[in-house]
């Protein structure tokens, strides 16, 4: 370990391998300061678990990202609950849970299936395609509109506008112009749609939430719309990012893609999908870091934390805590997973994690039913740039179909 310990989530070299710098960050400062930007970074996985749990230090207030543009005490018009602290977040997520139920996700199960077939048939009849490009791009984003009610002619627009909202431009630590005007574009968008639906009932989430109703208290079209835009990035950008990470890694490491296309290599009997999705979670997690706003004075392995000081929860970093991971560093289909931290922990676990994980099941369990090996041409792979989200743009790849 050489050189100046330096961590900035903006810079393009974290965005192509944060985990050297997560591992002296935990070693050499587990509690690290970047006075240029103005935050504390905690890295080790018992501190993160601690402060998702500690939502009175640790608030979601000023939501979840370092960007100024999105954070503050506005930050819930686009980020909706994970900008709330209880009793708003409470009533928040209680009416929103009217309407996304795990009935409602379920019964999803057999469209993401008929839209994982027509997407990956279509890839596969090419032999050579881009898997993110024509296939995990385009899944993740049919769903979430089917579940909202968005028309078909309609996603590929809003997937590129989704896709604007998180990237980051090299040396601009903040929403590029670009990213506030695809923001006000969906803000609109999803205004619109829900004045139509107040008009006119329909069977999704849009009218779901509409009529979500507690004791008489009901959501107003701005918290609909909120919610929708949060949906539009949490559930299709990081379920896009899982999706090519898993591909990616298990063709990196051998041994994982001989269970993950299930050459029978798992000894506990398993078929290796629910390991494939869960170690990808854990090992390359799409959600990096999320952002809290320090309430109380707070001592840390010898650091002072002051009221209104921002504190990054390094997720990525926790994932791979080699107190709580044997080897981390190595993507392996037969740990036990169970200690990874990739939703959250406590009343922010992510509403979602259910549907990522079901998406993500039947994407690669389609995906095993139809190859037999594959190559990724990691030469012309391309990295997606965030600060919060970690993934690939384009990951060319070749297949031998079964």
């Amino acid at each position: 370990m050489t050189g100046t310990l330096r961590y900035n989530p903006y810079d393009y070299e974290i965005h192509e391998d944060p985990y050297p710098t997560y591992r002296r960050l935990r070693a050499e400062s587990p509690v690290y300061r970047n006075d240029e930007l103005g935050f504390w970074a905690l890295s080790r996985h018992a501190d993160v678990t601690a402060a998702f749990r500690d939502s009175a230090r640790f608030s979601n207030s000023h939501g979840v990202s370092l960007d100024p543009a999105a954070s503050g005490p506005h930050a819930h018009r686009t980020m909706s609950f994970l900008a709330m602290d209880p009793p708003r977040h409470t009533r928040m997520r209680a009416l929103v849970s009217r309407g996304f139920t795990p009935r409602r996700v379920v019964e999803l199960e057999d469209r993401i299936r008929t839209l994982t077939v027509g997407h990956l048939d279509a890839a596969l009849e090419r032999g050579t395609f881009d898997f993110v490009g024509d296939f995990a791009g385009l899944l993740p984003m049919d769903v979430i509109s089917e579940l909202m009610g968005v028309p078909g002619p309609d996603r590929a627009e809003l997937r590129r506008l989704a896709d604007l909202l998180v990237h980051r431009e090299e040396g601009v630590q903040d929403v590029p112009a670009a990213g506030v005007e695809a923001a006000l574009t969906l803000a609109g968008y999803y205004a619109d749609m829900i004045s139509e639906r107040r008009r006119r009932r329909t069977d999704d989430l849009t009218s779901a939430l509409i009529d979500a109703e507690i004791d008489g208290d009901r959501l107003t079209d701005d918290e609909i719309t909120a919610f929708l835009f949060l949906m539009v990035v949490a559930g299709n950008e990081t379920t896009t990012k899982l999706l090519a990470n898993a591909w990616f890694w298990a063709w990196r490491f051998p041994d994982a893609r001989a269970i993950a296309l299930g050459d029978g290599s798992d000894p506990a009997g398993g078929d290796g999908i629910e390991q494939w999705v869960e170690e990808t979670l854990r090992y390359d997690a799409s959600t990096q870091m999320l952002t809290r706003l320090v309430t109380e004075r707070t001592e840390l392995h010898g650091a002072v934390l002051e009221p209104g000081d921002t504190a990054l929860l390094l997720v990525g970093s926790a994932n791979r805590d080699e107190t709580v991971f044997t080897d981390p560093d190595r993507y392996d289909l037969l740990r036990d997973p169970s200690a990874l931290v990739s939703f959250g922990v406590g009343r922010h676990f992510c509403l979602g994690a259910s549907l990522a994980r079901l998406e993500a099941r039947i994407c690669l369990a389609e995906v095993r039913s139809r190859i037999a090996d594959y190559e990724v041409h990691e030469e012309d792979a391309v990295r997606f740039h965030s600060i919060n989200v970690r993934g690939f743009a384009h990951l060319p790849t070749t297949v031998v179909a079964r």
